[in-house]
């Protein structure tokens, strides 16, 4: 299996390449750069590893939900190497693919939407890929809430972010609590082989970000009423 991906859902962008049941990964530092720096460094990917684009399984991309543009950076590049080579595409759900740093079986996955609101979902690990419970969501901090029962690991930027705004009976439910972790390339590259091997690609025409909100700028009045700044 040969998949290569990228993930620029967030500030801490990367770009991975699977093959032969090993993946090497690298990071795009400097949000402002992602743009210049994206398509050289898949480039270098595959030139290092003497594979060209054609033999590739997929082209993947963590499909967000996340910032916007970097969202739109990742399906166009995903589109133009997978239609100059007929390949398809996979479109992986970065809180998915976040999940998997998670600890133990039950994860629930929240990143900062930025405007005070907190991107989330709920995964139960099975047989060591994500199986989504509730699907991704976006409300501000308070309203986030837990499937009942279970004992539950914590991921993702939200918890940085929003700690005094998360409900406190919901984060003694979480434990450990990973407010540092980023969605990663090789994790999305992990979850396409899943898609390559359930014939769930797509053609690169249809490939599209998940956008689970719609509204991306708000009034001063609204950004004051969640908690934010003139």
């Amino acid at each position: 299996m040969k998949i290569l991906s990228i993930e620029t859902s967030c500030e801490h962008a990367s770009v991975a390449l699977l093959f032969d049941g090993e993946t090497v990964e690298r990071s795009l530092e400097g949000h402002s750069n992602h743009s210049e720096r994206l398509l050289p460094t898949l480039k270098i990917l595959l030139s290092e590893a003497g594979i060209a684009l054609g033999s590739l399984d997929a082209v993947a991309f963590g499909a967000g939900p996340g910032a916007f543009t970097g969202l739109r950076l990742a399906c166009g590049v995903a589109q133009g190497l997978a239609m100059g080579a007929d390949l398809g595409v996979a479109p992986v759900c970065s809180l998915e693919a976040l999940a998997l740093q998670g600890a133990g079986n039950e994860i629930y996955v929240a990143t900062d939407a930025r405007m005070g609101e907190v991107y989330s979902a709920a995964c139960r690990i099975v047989d060591g890929l994500p199986v989504m419970l509730a699907p991704p969501t976006c409300c501000p901090p308070e309203m986030l809430a837990l499937p009942a029962g279970g004992r539950w690991a914590g991921v993702g930027s939200a918890f940085a972010a929003y700690g005094d705004r998360i409900p406190r009976e919901l984060l003694e439910r979480l434990a450990p609590l990973q407010g540092d972790a980023v969605p990663r390339a090789a994790d999305v590259a992990r979850l396409a082989v899943r898609m390559v091997e359930g014939g769930a690609l797509v053609a690169a025409e249809v490939a599209a970000p998940l956008y689970v909100r719609d509204k991306v700028a708000l009034t001063t009045a609204e950004r004051l009423a969640r908690g934010g700044r003139a």
